[in-house]
């Protein structure tokens, strides 16, 4: 399958846009999935090709929060392992089990999710004592969130940012920071399942990966710089966005 021009720079902005929203609230495929779609790729290699450009993305917002010294990698591997080994289970129950159960399911905990936000400003401002311990964290949450990207994965940021501020009392922008370390974790994970078993265009792939590195250099520091005041719509936007989304899909 060619190719033009066109198509990849299209392909290139839809990338950068979905970079940018991936990094501050997660959901950037409800743009890059359709749109793969859209130029022609077909639904399993689409989703393969996918999660190939979002590591580029996930990958340059981790680095910029670790380097930042929003994330101390040592505190948080156990979640790391958790989240790897969760996200390759779902992508082998991905083989065996019907995902359409989620697209039930998952909208009415987005609408939560967005409503949860919506009304309760207070969340997520500051930090706040944790509720479970970190290991407790990493084999229930870690790993149920990395198996579900693996398994269906549309908003993995969102899941894991409210788990750590419902559960470790994280603030907004803290549990963003540390939501972008594990979903890279968990997309390494589905990519190297995908490469074994799905088609992965690569061309298009590294197109948007650089698309995505752009858009989220500018997420990242955006995040860094507003905090919950663009946080919080954005996931709002985007939890309400994929609910509708995945209804009518």
């Amino acid at each position: 399958m060619e190719f033009t021009v066109e198509i990849f720079l299209l392909l290139f902005f839809v990338a950068f846009i979905a970079g940018l929203i991936d990094t501050i609230a997660g959901g950037g495929g409800l743009l890059t999935i359709p749109t793969l779609l859209y130029v022609g790729i077909p639904p399993a290699a689409a989703l393969a090709t996918n999660k190939l450009q979002g590591t580029f993305g996930s990958f340059t917002a981790a680095m910029y929060f670790i380097r930042k010294k929003m994330v101390n990698i040592k505190e948080i591997k156990l979640m790391l392992i958790f989240t790897f080994l969760g996200a390759i289970l779902g992508g082998f129950a991905l083989l065996q089990i019907d995902a359409s159960i989620l697209k039930q399911i998952i909208p009415i905990l987005l609408i939560i999710i967005g409503f949860y936000f919506l009304f309760s400003p207070s969340v997520g401002a500051i930090d706040k004592e944790k509720r479970i311990s970190i290991i407790v964290f990493s084999f229930t949450l870690a790993f149920g969130v990395g198996f579900y990207d693996g398994f269906f994965g549309p908003a993995t940021g969102s899941f894991f940012a409210i788990g750590f501020i419902a559960l470790l009392g994280f603030n907004l922008t803290k549990a963003t920071a540390h939501a972008k370390v594990l979903n890279f974790v968990s997309n390494i994970s589905s990519l190297c399942f995908f490469m074994f078993f799905g088609k992965i265009y690569w061309s298009i792939g590294l197109c948007m990966g650089v698309g995505q590195i752009c858009g989220a250099l500018i997420g990242a520091r955006l995040v860094l710089k507003n905090g919950q005041k663009i946080i919080r719509p954005i996931i709002v936007i985007i939890s309400f966005a994929i609910s509708i989304k995945l209804f009518f899909s």
